[in-house]
């Protein structure tokens, strides 16, 4: 199936502008150049569209994001992004060699597993007062343990010279990062790293601040 003929296939995101799981979705589908159409669901308004009964019949867990594509109703981020990157190898994300695909998904999975739940609203609203700094410590904590690893892993990006899903999860945890004003000096590969991903044509285009969605004061100009 040539790239042309993926284009013209329907495919849906279910999305939140600054949910950290959407917007790796977002890059993804910017990398692989595959148009979609952005469905909005805001996860505060009208206590949080996700609960909506329409809703959970496509995602029981009651989050974001959601992919429909090729008749099928995807949901967990990494998951979708390796569908993607099946479906679509080119550019790829993922290494050739199965170390480095370990690697990748390693790096990956430090964010997506054992930062970004931490942070959660669904978690932070059982937590009550102290939210702010309950988010912040576990940031900072794996933050050290993503800089220790970055030093060893990157180049360019957060695994060598090329784009992988690591740099998908990076980028979003960060904006997440400034939002709960964590102290970035001490994790100065991760913001060259970072620094680097915001110049690219896909990062920009699946930003926060760059979504359909996107509140009229956080838009970028």
């Amino acid at each position: 199936m040539t790239r042309e003929h993926i284009s013209l296939i329907l495919v849906i995101l279910y999305s939140y502008f600054r949910s950290s799981a959407s917007w790796r979705v977002r890059i993804a589908l910017a990398i692989k150049d595959i148009n979609y159409e952005y469905k909005a669901v805001h996860l505060v308004k009208d206590g949080g569209q996700q609960h909506s009964e329409e809703y959970k019949r496509l995602n029981p867990m009651e989050q974001v994001p959601t992919l429909v594509i090729d008749g099928h109703t995807l949901t967990q981020s990494l998951p979708i992004i390796e569908y993607l990157e099946e479906r679509n190898p080119e550019p790829p994300l993922l290494p050739k060699d199965s170390f480095g695909r370990a690697q990748v998904r390693a790096l990956s999975e430090l964010i997506n597993s054992g930062i970004q739940p931490l942070q959660n609203s669904t978690v932070l609203e059982k937590v009550g007062d102290g939210k702010e700094e309950w988010a912040r410590s576990f940031i900072v904590k794996g933050f050290h343990a993503l800089e220790t690893l970055l030093k060893q892993t990157s180049g360019k990006y957060s695994y060598g010279d090329t784009v992988t899903m690591a740099d998908l999860c990076l980028v979003p945890q960060m904006f997440a990062a400034k939002r709960f004003k964590v102290d970035l000096e001490p994790f100065p590969t991760i913001c060259r790293v970072h620094d680097a991903l915001a110049e690219l044509s896909a990062f920009k285009a699946a930003d926060a601040s760059n979504q359909p969605d996107t509140p009229d004061e956080l838009r970028s100009t």
